[in-house]
């Protein structure tokens, strides 16, 4: 298995189902969306550290087994602010939902194809770094591509595909 496209912002491409979730959940006062526009994901709004300090678009809940491949590519045209991408699986911690998180810089106004392998994804609850338990790439059930660099003021990525590789 050479590579596996997931998503693709065009009328025949596969997608995922994005919506927003940004940090006034939390009390923050970060502002972001998104919307397709010309075969492309355009996430952009504006980071507030005073709060929560993040803005992020998720998916729907699906349910993908990826163990044959080393990990998620990326295909942007971005600000040159670092991002993350966030996997859920089943994993628990002490019985809550965590997920892995790996960061990726990104180039202002150059398109980029950036490989995210499984094994930089580190797990975390609701911003803990936790020991364990890795992820297993059999049982994803979620992406999320957040804004989450602890800087204020506006970003904007366009996402333009998302494989596995």
């Amino acid at each position: 298995m050479d590579r596996l496209m997931l998503n693709r912002f065009t009328s025949d491409g596969p997608s995922l189902q994005w919506y927003v979730q940004n940090d006034n959940v939390m009390g923050g006062r970060s502002e972001g969306g998104f919307i397709i526009l010309d075969s492309e994901l355009v996430f952009s709004g504006t980071t507030n550290t005073n709060g929560g300090g993040f803005s992020s678009i998720r998916t729907q809940r699906f349910s993908k087994d990826l163990s044959q491949y080393t990990g998620i590519r990326v295909k942007v045209r971005a600000d040159g602010r670092k991002y993350t991408w966030s996997i859920q699986t089943d994993a628990r911690w002490q019985g809550r939902q965590i997920s892995y998180w790996a960061d990726f810089e990104t180039n202002p106004d150059e398109v980029s194809e950036i490989d995210i392998p499984f094994s930089e994804f580190a797990p975390q609850f609701r911003g803990l770094k936790l020991e364990g338990p890795t992820l297993d790439a059999s049982k994803i059930t979620e992406f999320a591509l957040y804004q989450y660099d602890k800087t204020d003021g506006p970003f904007t990525l366009r996402l333009i595909s998302v494989e596995a590789y």
